[in-house]
């Protein structure tokens, strides 16, 4: 759970402020649950993600209680997930069983199954507007060309190749595969221990803070000189919604619970480097909750870092920050705390400087010659000669 302020006094004051909050809230126009899922997906998933907890109603809740602070609406829906009994596990999600709302292809022209770009503003000018009109002026009708259906002989209903699949036919792609098959380690049951197993680190990676997990990825892509190095492609990137199961107690067999939007990517590597194989690329995997192609892009950078030097200094590193440093709640309730009373321990440091102060003045104070060192003592006499 990281940190979280306590009440061990004052506490008018404490119930004060928290009204103070609330006289403002009051204020201002009543917004919905369902307001927010709507006009601010992006936020919700976030917080979804970064939280741990798939619930679109109370990561809105949340959001319009931390008004709409993101660091604290993860506190807010982790600290309730934490109350939430664990009743089932779920079946293994198949990733290729995606409803795919989104689907974009940096690394070929043509792959298998069409380009998608769905909902997305990455190709849109960042123009601020006034309602929904468009900031140029432009037609849609105008520009958008052909509306005919996709051809369905083209595109048939089946689950598209990967295009890290159509490496490893080619024999472009590393294995990767681990005959032992281990058990995904859970982080709400275990401690974080180094090294970590690749589940660890993608299960923290997965929680992390979304734009520490971004910085994290662009420190390792820019060089010496301070000019990125993009030896990194994306081979895939995903956006849609997957189904949740869980075993029937009685009859054993899968049960749908659920469902829940996702996004995933896929980067791959030429190994160029000494000692690897050249004749071969080596790929990184990332997912995050809801539509979040951020996390799962650097996600799936930092995953391919971290196994692609896994035996050298600077894997090792890399594993200890993305274990250690990421995950939001953590570092903004330690920042956090610090806005708590500290006044017992700064007195302590105080009065340690003060006795330093002391100690100094009263080394200066002492005359030369008078620290009684073997090297400052009178010398002996010699013997008399016999």
């Amino acid at each position: 759970m990281g940190y979280a302020g306590t009440n061990k006094g004052g506490t008018s004051a404490i119930l004060a402020a928290e009204e103070l909050l609330r006289a403002r809230s009051a204020e201002a126009p009543a917004v919905d649950v369902e307001t927010v899922t709507t006009l601010f997906p992006a936020l919700v998933d976030r917080v979804m993600g970064e939280a741990g907890l798939w619930d679109e109603e109370l990561a809105a809740r949340a959001v319009l209680q931390a008004a709409g602070d993101t660091a604290e609406a993860v506190h807010l829906l982790r600290a309730h997930r934490s109350t939430l009994p664990r009743l089932a596990f779920t079946e293994p999600i198949d990733p290729d069983t995606m409803a795919l709302c989104r689907r974009v292809v940096p690394a070929h022209r043509s792959p298998d199954g069409p380009q998608m770009l769905g909902e997305t503003v990455d190709y849109s000018p960042r123009l601020i507007r006034e309602g929904f009109e468009d900031p140029l002026g432009v037609d849609p009708a105008a520009v958008l060309g052909d509306s005919q259906p996709a051809d369905p002989e083209r595109y048939p209903d089946r689950p598209v190749q990967r295009y890290t699949r159509w490496l490893a036919e080619n024999d472009l792609l590393i294995d990767r595969f681990d005959a032992a098959d281990p058990d995904p380690y859970d982080l709400a049951l275990n401690p974080i221990t180094l090294p970590a197993p690749r589940s660890a680190v993608l299960s923290a990676m997965s929680l992390a803070e979304t734009g520490s997990l971004v910085n994290q990825w662009y420190r390792g892509v820019i060089g010496p000189d301070g000019h990125t190095d993009e030896s990194v492609t994306l081979g895939e990137v995903r956006y849609g919604r997957l189904e949740v199961e869980v075993l029937h107690p009685h009859t054993g067999r899968p049960v749908r619970v659920g469902r829940i939007r996702a996004s995933e990517c896929e980067s791959m590597a030429h190994l160029d480097e000494r000692g690897e194989d050249a004749s071969r690329f080596d790929a990184g995997y990332g997912f995050a909750f809801g539509h979040n192609e951020r996390k799962a892009i650097a996600m799936a950078n930092m995953d391919l870092a971290a196994h692609r030097y896994r035996s050298t200094a600077a894997g090792l590193a890399v594993e200890q920050v993305l274990m250690h440093t990421t995950d939001g709640l953590a570092a903004n309730g330690f920042l956090e705390h610090l806005k708590l009373p500290h006044y017992v321990t700064f007195r302590s440091q105080i009065e340690r400087a003060d006795a330093a102060r002391i100690q100094a003045a009263e080394t200066e104070q002492v005359p030369t010659g008078a620290s009684g060192s073997a090297a400052e003592a009178p010398a002996p006499e010699a013997p008399a000669p016999t």
